[in-house]
């Protein structure tokens, strides 16, 4: 298995630019951010410090999100979000740019929470499909995934997932795996590897319950990897979980 870092939950006592080179020094070769801006739209020297940060450790930035609105707040993305897509463009440029100097080829695209009343779907195709356009242009991919825990965010399953990416029809677009949203919402992890193994362009774990390091919880994730690694997944798996002070001997027991 190839480890990726996510640099916007791993390592929470450091800033964000000292991250990269946490991650390489705890091992990781690859890292993983979200959003790592404020606003869809920042200064372009705080990009460079970005951007900076991750060429001066040495790590490869394997997969980075778009804009997805007030995290801490709860939104989910702004790609469905009806009067945002000035930002969800904005961003995807940014992204794309940061994607050309760092040769990141990833970007996830978080749908958005529903807003009652409103048809949001058809806006979201538009806006997917011009962010798979636009990272077409430096051989990149949109990654779509389901989100546990945002009682408004529509994609909950594999399923869900492939449902839009069908909608959309682009050919650079995926399926984001992370195992522990999967399992946290119900979905059958084991089957839906088995059924949209070729439409997975990416992987995220974390242990349930307490999305913390694997080991911590409940969830066979080494079951899960392994039948990934057979089928032959070559992609990144990302550590995205909230850390204890376990470290990351998990990688090594995995």
């Amino acid at each position: 298995m190839r480890w990726a870092a996510n640099l916007s939950i791993l390592f929470p006592e450091l800033a964000l630019t000292d991250r990269p080179a946490a991650a390489a020094a705890a091992g990781f070769d690859a890292v993983e951010s979200w959003w790592p801006f404020p606003t869809a739209t920042p200064d372009p020297t705080e990009v460079d410090r970005f951007v900076n940060a991750i060429r001066d450790a040495d790590v490869q930035l394997v997969a980075l999100n778009f804009f997805a609105g007030d995290m801490p707040a709860g939104d989910r993305g702004v790609a469905s979000w009806p009067g945002r897509e000035d930002d969800f463009h904005a961003s995807v440029r940014i992204a794309a740019d940061i994607g050309k100097r760092l040769g990141t080829k990833a970007f996830n695209a978080l749908y958005g929470n529903r807003s009652p009343g409103v048809d949001q779907d058809d806006l979201a195709v538009r806006n997917l499909r011009h962010a798979a356009t636009q990272v077409a242009e430096i051989g990149g991919t949109i990654l779509i995934e389901p989100v546990s825990g945002a009682p408004a965010y529509p994609l909950l399953t594999a399923a869900d997932v492939i449902a839009v990416l069908d909608r959309v029809g682009a050919d650079n677009m995926a399926l984001l795996a992370d195992l522990y949203h999967l399992s946290v919402n119900g979905d059958d992890v084991a089957k839906a590897i088995d059924v949209h193994f070729g439409r997975i362009g990416h992987v995220q774990i974390a242990d349930s319950p307490g999305r913390h390091e694997p080991g911590t919880g409940q969830l066979d994730l080494a079951t899960w990897l392994h039948t990934l690694d057979e089928r032959g997944y070559t992609g990144y798996v990302a550590a995205e979980y909230q850390p204890t002070d376990a470290g990351f001997d998990w990688m090594e027991r995995l």
